[in-house]
């Protein structure tokens, strides 16, 4: 799939004179915008200040809206969403076209009109802090499965099926950041491949570990699992800390108020990909706080977090990974990336979940691939099928 010009300029150009609108899709004014399945334009005698600029992220199939900047409001007409910018319109865009609305940050106002129609054609609505962390999530309540998988999925704890969940979801995890050093590797020769072999091998071992660990519940098997995860985490950060220039200031994996960008970047993608986990175990019927791997605590969405885990590295760590390590520039203020550094963060990441990769003998979004594999997950708990990680293609 080709990318777009992203991150878009911020503000939008003031618009020139005649009847030619900004198209946020090719980065330009065009004059037919009959043609165009969206267009924007400043307000006329409207100068936004720095608080008040539109900006807006989108893949090349306008499959996701994302929306940053005070002063927006989303509103419903006819089957179209409309942008509005200080109470005067902006641009609009198709219903049919959206699966997903993101809005970022603080100012932004949507009205129920849209969240009910959204809520309706299953459209979620995903609202994040500047942090990437999903603060709210709005998805219709008749969307999800019966009673009867969240009854499962507690059940499972002290059986067989939930000692069997944690141990291919560490799996999974290792293998993806054992296949994502090797990528790496191949482009690169002498002392530098040879030591990402060699983590990578280590991981492979993990691996092997973690799915050798005896126990018939999830109390049994989960510190012996934990600590396989705990060993390979060190193991892959310490080897991508060797790939990024030092320039980065990367040192290791750091959760809470980084002071360098890499982190920065790592936790605000995390938090995309999150939301859209999130979504996916809800639409599946689960219950997100009723985790195997990750333990309960009080607002910890533990299966979302267990989920999670097998598609950070593709969704996430390869597409940052691969830029910054070409160069890629990201800015941090107080542990949180700055606005164009969130844009660069968050197209990269949309274009990955929206990317195509084969899974069970045909070729799917990453997206939809997540929403699989929470149903199977559900199939799990159930009993009708047995669980297994997706495994990507490098």
């Amino acid at each position: 799939m080709a990318a777009l010009p992203l991150p878009l300029p911020v503000p939008v150009p003031r618009k020139p004179p005649g009847s030619a609108q900004y198209n946020w899709l090719t980065g330009g004014y065009e004059s037919a915008p009959e043609q165009m399945e969206l267009a924007l334009e400043w307000p006329a005698q409207e100068t936004p200040g720095p608080d008040e600029s539109i900006q807006l992220l989108a893949t090349e199939s306008g499959t996701q809206l994302l929306v940053s900047g005070f002063g927006i409001s989303l509103g419903k007409k006819g089957e179209r969403v409309t942008l509005r910018l200080k109470h005067k319109s902006c641009g609009e865009l198709p219903l049919y076209r959206l699966q997903e609305i993101v809005l970022l940050g603080h100012g932004i106002s949507i009205s129920t009109d849209l969240i009910a129609d959204a809520c309706e054609r299953g459209i979620r609505i995903a609202v994040l802090n500047f942090g990437g962390r999903p603060a709210a999530l709005l998805t219709s309540p008749f969307l999800s499965a019966t009673v009867e998988t969240r009854r499962r999925q507690l059940a499972a704890a002290g059986q067989p099926v939930g000692a069997d969940f944690i141990r291919w979801v560490a799996a999974g995890k290792l293998h993806n950041q054992e296949k994502l050093l090797r990528y790496f590797a191949k482009s690169r020769d002498g002392d530098s491949r040879r030591r990402l072999e060699d983590a990578a091998g280590s991981l492979l071992k993990l691996r092997r570990q973690a799915l050798a660990v005896e126990g018939d519940s999830v109390e049994s098997v989960r510190p012996s699992v934990l600590g396989c995860e705990g060993a390979g985490g060190r193991v892959y950060w310490s080897a991508i800390s060797a790939i990024l220039p030092g320039a980065l200031g990367f040192r290791g994996r750091v959760h809470y108020q980084p002071d360098d960008p890499v982190n920065a970047a790592l936790n605000y993608g995390y938090g995309i990909l999150y939301s859209h986990v999130w979504g996916a175990v809800l639409n599946a019927g689960l219950e997100p706080f009723a985790g195997f791997l990750h333990g309960d605590r009080s607002g910890k969405p533990s299966l979302v977090l267990d989920l999670v885990e097998e598609f950070r590295q593709p969704a996430v760590d390869r597409p940052l990974f691969a830029w910054l390590t070409k160069g890629g520039d990201l800015r941090v203020q107080g542990g949180l990336l700055d606005g164009p550094s969130r844009e660069e963060v968050a197209s990269r990441v949309l274009l990955r979940l929206n990317a195509v990769e084969p899974h069970r003998g045909k070729r799917h979004q990453v997206r939809s691939i997540i929403q699989m594999q929470a149903r199977l997950a559900a199939s799990a708990f159930r009993g009708e099928r047995e669980y297994r990680p997706f495994a990507f293609k490098w």
